[in-house]
């Protein structure tokens, strides 16, 4: 890693390792504060690495209300750059920028919604907003709606952009998931997942999937996904070392 990049997962580890210790509750039970830590080996996001295969660290800090109102702060390290002239570019969640060339270390994402559930059918649902942000970099923050749905083991968040990665097209990404408890303690997760965006960004459908297994021991979380894009999404990003497949091990602690 360039000296920028440690620097950055440095700062971030030092940053959000103090987040464990923001977990509160009201004398009430009517609010609560949490966070969570990950270290991993790589950061995917819709199908792309968004550390250029390398490490990563992060850290998010949740409010909730009684009502079902909740919000959250979300940070990461990040290896993407920026320059004078857009290209769309889902591996870096926003426009690659050609020259002069600006690098963006850190992403910021901010989101606000409410979630309940639908009485005693064992159905639940979630709306909100969520805001992109890179700081040191101009120009390339952008704002997301989402809706999710959720019954028994299974999920789906339709989520829609009319600023999608920052271009000023729109963009509606769709993820499929499923959730199921496993033998030993185990805990099995898979995802699909495609992105529609606006013809002046891409004609085609880009499309990911991936599946793992999670288990919690003395108090962590330990997780193991494979992660596969499908080609269409590769010519797209047009930098398969981004895309590749792999697997990512990732280590959490959750405060509540």
């Amino acid at each position: 890693m360039k000296f920028k990049q440690i620097s950055s997962l440095c700062l971030a580890a030092s940053v959000l390792a103090a987040a464990p210790a923001m977990a509160w509750e009201s004398q009430d039970g009517s609010f609560n504060t949490s966070s969570k830590v990950s270290i991993a080996t790589d950061r995917m996001w819709r199908g792309a690495s968004q550390t250029d295969s390398e490490p990563s660290v992060t850290g998010e800090f949740n409010f909730a209300h009684i009502t079902g109102l909740y919000g959250n702060l979300w940070a990461s390290n990040l290896d993407r750059d920026f320059g004078s002239k857009m290209i769309p570019n889902p591996s870096f969640g926003g426009p690659m920028l050609t020259s002069p060339a600006e690098f963006g270390h850190i992403e910021l994402r901010w989101s606000a919604g409410y979630s309940a559930e639908l009485g005693e059918t064992g159905a639940s649902y979630d709306v909100g907003v969520m805001r992109y942000a890179f700081p040191g970099t101009d120009k390339n923050d952008w704002n997301e709606v989402y809706v999710g749905v959720g019954y028994n083991n299974f999920s789906l968040i339709v989520s829609h952009s009319e600023d999608a990665l920052a271009t000023g097209e729109s963009g509606t990404h769709f993820l499929l998931g499923y959730n199921k408890a496993l033998p030993m303690g185990l805990q099995g997760h898979a995802n699909y997942a495609f992105y529609l965006l606006d013809d002046d960004i891409n004609d085609g459908t880009l499309q990911d999937f991936n599946f793992g297994v999670s288990k919690n021991l003395v108090g962590f979380d330990f997780d193991i996904t494979y992660f596969n894009t499908l080609s269409e999404a590769e010519d797209f990003v047009n930098n398969h070392t981004r895309t590749d497949s792999r697997f990512v091990f990732t280590i959490s602690k959750s405060i509540d």
